[in-house]
């Protein structure tokens, strides 16, 4: 068997953490996870986990190999812990016994309850060496959705909107007949719906959804459409608009009964209690790991107010316009956090106070 350096193990690690990417938006709620099989110094395999429910990335890069008489003199590189555990597909740690692969080197453990250090332990007692750790800080933020559901028991929240020069999300309107003031450039609405393509869930309020009508899919990139999640209280929003059109599965949040129909399921919420608190749960029992809040102020604020968010991405445009609907007050986060400007094009994001 070949006998890696650890500057080695990184470079190996950091494939497959490029292989991981390809599953981007189709694996949630499982992980993204890469998988490599070198042999001497040489990449004889490689695989990642496609899609939820299909074969992980250990089984794709095992097979993948020509010649499977190597496996014994190989070292397998994997970006999350092999699974011990039967579920949609067969234990990978079991897999790997199975083919007498002598080292094992992994990112980072999981900290699915099913799995958590138990399939390094498996793959240790059978005699396989293996090393952890490497590229750790890596794998888990690739991971942010998965290690924040499995961590902290409630999805990762981004909060996004666009904003004026002066601090202005919208003019004043009471209805979708008076125009909207586009404030998102053509870049700022590919950024917005890339990020859509890479979330589970997407939210907006009645408001918003009355004024703009909204259909909260994926246009200006590829990728799946996310779950839709409306708060509608008293079932204000019509039938006909957009968030109903069966494009993508709409869930309502509101305290009125209606029948689920077609893509629509209803939610009974207490909107006397903590709004926040009301919804979390919800997510976390649809197994939705990533929520995406794209308006309005108020519903923002609310996310804001329980500090319950991940994530806020602002587009700010030059533009200024005097007056109307005041964006979310961040000031007392840009006293504290860092802004990292994400490119010259007014785009900023503060990052989490917590590490995943």
């Amino acid at each position: 068997m070949q006998g890696q350096t650890i500057d080695d193990d990184e470079k190996y690690m950091r494939r497959c953490l490029q292989l991981a990417r390809g599953g981007e938006g189709y694996t949630q709620p499982n992980p993204m996870v890469g998988a490599v099989v070198v042999h001497n110094g040489k990449i004889i395999g490689e695989g990642f986990h496609r899609k939820c429910g299909e074969a992980h990335a250990e089984v794709n890069a095992i097979a993948s190999v020509a010649n499977e008489k190597m496996l014994c003199e190989s070292t397998l590189y994997v970006s999350l812990e092999p699974c011990s555990h039967y579920g949609k597909t067969p234990p990978c740690a079991k897999l790997i016994i199975e083919k007498k692969i002598p080292r094992v080197v992994v990112a980072t453990t999981d900290p699915f309850p099913e799995v958590s250090g138990r399939g390094i332990k498996m793959l240790q007692d059978a005699g396989i060496e293996v090393r952890t750790g490497v590229l750790e800080a890596e794998a888990r933020t690739l991971n942010k959705h998965f290690m924040t559901m499995q961590t902290l028991g409630r999805p990762y929240i981004y909060l996004k909107w666009a904003q004026s020069a002066d601090g202005f999300i919208d003019n004043l309107r009471h209805s979708l007949n008076e125009p909207k003031t586009m404030i998102s450039s053509a870049e700022g609405l590919r950024l917005v719906h890339q990020l859509r393509s890479h979330v589970a869930a997407i939210m907006v309020g009645t408001n918003t959804a009355l004024k703009d009508n909204p259909s909260l899919t994926v246009r200006h990139w590829t990728g799946q459409n996310p779950v839709r999640i409306l708060l509608d209280r008293e079932l204000r929003v019509p039938n006909d608009y957009n968030l109903f059109d069966n494009k993508a599965p709409t869930i309502v949040l509101t305290e009125r009964h209606r029948t689920n129909f077609n893509n629509i399921s209803y939610v009974n919420v207490d909107f006397s209690r903590n709004l926040v608190e009301t919804i979390v749960p919800t997510l976390k029992e649809k197994h939705l790991d990533s929520l995406l809040v794209e308006g309005g102020a108020l519903l923002h604020q609310s996310f804001l107010k329980e500090d319950l968010w991940d994530e806020i991405r602002i587009e700010v445009s030059p533009e200024h316009l005097g007056s109307g609907i005041k964006a979310p007050d961040i000031s007392e986060i840009r006293s504290s956090k860092g802004i990292i400007n994400l490119d010259a094009n007014h785009f900023i994001i503060i990052h989490t106070r917590k590490e995943v």
